[in-house]
């Protein structure tokens, strides 16, 4: 097993390379890559966001649209209204996974089951 990163042995070498790890780390996590599916569509205020990923909480929404923000892929932004609203949009570098997301959509549309609650096809975007 490797012991540093100046071990170069055929098990170290087989791992998981550190930009997969990063990439795995924020889009590993449940609800990440919907929001950002979203998001690629246009900007959109929080109940929005809510409205258009069912079963996501709003705490959790909030958590994962901070941890997009910290990873400089969203941006937020707050109108001043009456009535006070946040709108969220992607920045360039989150618009830039939106080619990699349409090609991960159709891998799953090609090899995956369906879960039998997908829209039907006059109301998918």
């Amino acid at each position: 097993m490797a012991k540093d990163r100046g071990d170069h042995s055929e098990q170290a070498c087989k791992q998981v390379d550190g930009e997969m790890t990063r990439f795995f780390e924020l889009f590993g996590k449940r609800w990440t890559g919907l929001i950002v599916a979203v998001l690629t569509e246009r900007a959109a205020y929080f109940a929005d966001l809510r409205r258009a990923i069912p079963g996501i909480s709003e705490r959790m929404l909030s958590d994962r649209l901070t941890e997009l923000a910290t990873a400089g892929l969203v941006v937020r932004e707050v109108d001043a209204g009456p009535p006070l609203r946040v709108a969220y949009r992607l920045t360039d570098a989150g618009n830039a996974l939106e080619p990699a997301l349409k090609e991960l959509s159709r891998w799953a549309e090609n090899h995956l089951p369906s879960g039998g609650e997908d829209c039907p096809k006059q109301f998918r975007g």
